[in-house]
């Protein structure tokens, strides 16, 4: 029995010669091998730009920069929110003055004299509309404070804060004399004292934009609203 051979087990044993070595093989198209090591890639257009991965440069001319919009100070957030404060709360006492004009014309209806009820009720009705309006009023400004940089804005905002202290000071005035109408131990210094919380926020709204850098945010313009000159 004769045991086959393995020709490659043999290094005496004559073999085909092969293929002559042609390199590594090729991973690239031909033309797009990478430059030198120490040099820049091609330039567009040139064989191989695109094998390397860069993108195509981009076209026409870059975008113009945008003024940023400065931003609005702290005062003036502080305002307008105070605005929105003594909103709420004039709206609240304007409920309770009509209960209270209600209350006052039934209770001196059996004592004539003592108090002017009639008068009583139709100022209480007064007040209560003029103090919804103005919370109406207060709502829209804050509103408007911060979205709008005018000085139209400025006198608004100013003006709504001015008008609840002209109300505290008129309902100063007229509490004290309703208590000195009253019979009894003297109150002069309890209902009066309410007016110092209707005034307080308004004193302060108006304070904050009235001088300072709530005052200078309304006088200088807006460098990103659009212009109105041509």
């Amino acid at each position: 029995m004769t045991s086959g051979r393995d020709p490659w087990a043999d290094p005496t044993t004559p073999t085909e010669p092969g293929a002559p070595y042609a390199g590594p093989p090729v991973t690239a198209p031909p033309g797009s091998a990478w430059p030198p090591p120490g040099y820049a890639p091609p330039g567009y257009g040139a064989p191989g730009y695109q094998a390397y991965g860069y993108p195509p440069p981009g076209y026409g001319y870059p975008w113009p920069a945008v003024p940023r919009r400065p931003r609005r100070p702290g005062q003036v957030i502080a305002s307008a929110v105070l605005a929105f404060v003594q909103a709420a709360v004039v709206l609240i006492a304007s409920i309770y003055v009509w209960f209270f004009a209600s209350v006052i014309t039934v209770a001196t209806a059996g004592a004539p004299g003592v108090l002017d009820a009639e008068g009583l009720a139709t100022e209480g009705t007064i007040l209560a509309s003029v103090q919804f309006v103005s919370a109406v009023f207060l709502i829209a400004v804050g509103v408007l404070a911060l979205n709008r940089r005018t000085h139209v804005t400025w006198l608004l905002l100013a003006g709504a804060h001015a008008l609840q202290i002209a109300l505290a000071i008129y309902w100063l005035a007229r509490l004290l004399s309703f208590v000195d109408d009253l019979p009894g131990p003297d109150a002069d210094g309890v209902l009066p004292s309410f007016t110092l919380f209707f005034a307080a926020g308004p004193i302060v709204g108006l304070g904050l934009v009235a001088v300072g850098a709530g005052r200078r945010w309304f006088a200088q313009e807006d460098p990103a609203a659009p212009s109105t000159t041509t």
